[in-house]
């Protein structure tokens, strides 16, 4: 049976996807409400300052935050305006390109990172790493590879390519 010919998903493929939609929902709340209570930053505000952590001098362009954090250019403004309020990241203008933006991690940022990390990963694996064996993990993860590649490959409208600070040094 060709795509055209079959409008509605089987019923277990349904279930599939639904069960991966109510997984991501469920689970990406719950780990907003535990770092909200307990640090007062959002899942969306630690994912930021997560990946300002990991890059190089602890800071990204913008369009590359963005592009790693899943989120339009405006989308990532708003986020960023808490966390610069409260003095956890500063926004810089990029000397070699000085129309392009960095978001920096302050050492502020990093404590309360380094805070919260411990509740996001016992989250992770209360919720989501303690439901599988170590074999049934690296096929979960294997099985995602597939749909990931093509999504990937296809890109994200209106994203910009991942890059970090180049032109930016």
């Amino acid at each position: 049976m060709a795509e055209s010919e079959q409008f509605w998903l089987l019923p277990h493929e349904q279930l599939a996807w639904r069960s991966f939609i109510k997984l991501d929902s469920l689970l990406m709340s719950r780990l907003d409400v535990e770092l909200v209570e307990r640090h007062g930053l959002s899942l969306a505000e630690y994912e930021v300052l997560a990946h300002l952590s990991e890059a190089e001098g602890r800071a990204l362009r913008m369009s590359a935050l963005a592009d790693l954090a899943l989120v339009s250019r405006s989308g990532l403004t708003r986020r960023l305006e808490h966390l610069v309020a409260r003095g956890l990241v500063i926004k810089e203008i990029c000397p070699s390109d000085r129309r392009g933006m960095i978001a920096r991690l302050t050492e502020l940022g990093q404590g309360r990172l380094e805070e919260a990390a411990p509740t996001h990963v016992a989250g992770v694996r209360r919720y989501l790493i303690s439901a599988f064996s170590v074999g049934e993990l690296q096929q979960f993860t294997a099985l995602m590879q597939a749909p990931l590649s093509e999504l990937e490959e296809a890109g994200r409208p209106g994203s910009d390519c991942l890059s970090s600070l180049k032109g930016c040094s």
